[in-house]
């Protein structure tokens, strides 16, 4: 019986087999499988292919665990350092605190704050004005003109314009200036035009020779605010107004090119024969000055008539 059994079982497996389907190899279209959409119109010309001979081919693709995937190689370790290093080194290796430029903003101000940002810069212009400032903050090198009216500047230090060197105008209107260093503006090459009016001022420091206009109006000027021959070498000097001071005295000698001296409000009491002209020659003709303002002053213009033959106009004041 079991050899039976046997015989049976062993024909069921073989009959099993014989109707199993035959395995075939898979042929992998190795030459298309990895090709793009677009470029399946080139390979395969279906377009002059008739409607009734069209046949479908179809391609196994290949599994993807078979597949090489491309990647791309792993970056060396160095180059991640250089990448992380980017930052600007010192020659010594170290990263710098700042930059090394100033900027556009300018120097720092006592505060630490930047002047152009506190103040206005345009090219070489710096205008601080009605800013409520107490001292003149630090000025970029390259300034040219300085405008910081309307403030509450009580001194002017040796320091605050030192080595601008293209400084050519200074405009301090309407501070509280009362106190200016010797030194404070003699050493300015290129300085051309000094406005102090509305101030305190009560002595003048010795002024640079380059001036052309100086309006020093409306401080506290007296006898001896102005030094002796303040003027004498400012052979360019065109515009001086000195109005509402209280000086007693026009200072000489005044620089032949002057053009306007204006002296109104103030308490000069005498005028001199050679004050604009000179009386050993007669012929001596001053064509320059041609406006003299002394009007409010104590002064009788009339007692010195000679004073203004070589004018060619007469000065304004009191004729009584």
């Amino acid at each position: 019986m079991k050899m039976l059994a046997r015989l049976i079982l062993g024909l069921a497996i073989f009959d099993a087999a014989a109707t199993a389907p035959t395995l075939e190899s898979i042929n992998y279209d190795s030459e298309t499988y990895d090709a793009a959409l677009e470029d399946l119109d080139n390979l395969y010309g279906y377009e002059n292919i008739p409607v009734d001979k069209v046949e479908i081919e179809i391609a196994t693709v290949m599994p993807l665990e078979n597949r090489e995937l491309l990647t791309p190689p792993p970056q060396p370790e160095e180059a991640e350092e250089e990448e992380e290093e980017s930052t600007p080194r010192l020659i010594d290796g170290s990263s710098p605190q700042e930059p090394e430029f100033t900027g556009v903003l300018g120097p720092h101000t006592n505060e630490d704050f930047p002047t152009c940002l506190l103040c206005t810069c345009i090219s070489t212009t710096v205008y601080c004005d009605d800013h409520e400032l107490d001292a003149i903050p630090p000025l970029p090198k390259n300034t040219a003109y300085f405008y910081s009216r309307f403030n509450r500047i009580k001194k002017i230090n040796k320091n605050d314009f030192a080595s601008l060197n293209d400084l050519r105008r200074i405009d301090l209107t309407s501070n509280v200036i009362s106190e200016i260093d010797e030194d404070a503006f003699r050493k300015l090459p290129q300085l051309r035009e000094l406005v102090l009016r509305d101030n305190k001022i009560r002595q003048l420091p010795e002024l640079p020779t380059t001036l052309t206009f100086i309006d020093i109006s409306n401080n506290r000027l007296g006898r001896k605010g102005i030094k002796q021959e303040a003027f004498k070498d400012m052979y360019d000097l065109h515009h001086l107004y000195l109005t509402d001071n209280n000086l007693d005295h026009i200072p000489l000698p005044l620089p032949e090119n002057l053009r306007a001296l204006h002296l109104q409000n103030n308490n000069i009491l005498e005028m001199h024969e050679d004050t604009f002209c000179n009386v050993k020659n007669l012929t001596y003709i001053r064509k320059a000055l041609e406006d003299i303002r002394l009007d409010g002053n104590p002064i009788n213009l009339s007692k010195t008539p000679q004073a203004y033959m070589c004018l060619p106009r007469l000065p304004v004041g009191s004729l009584v």
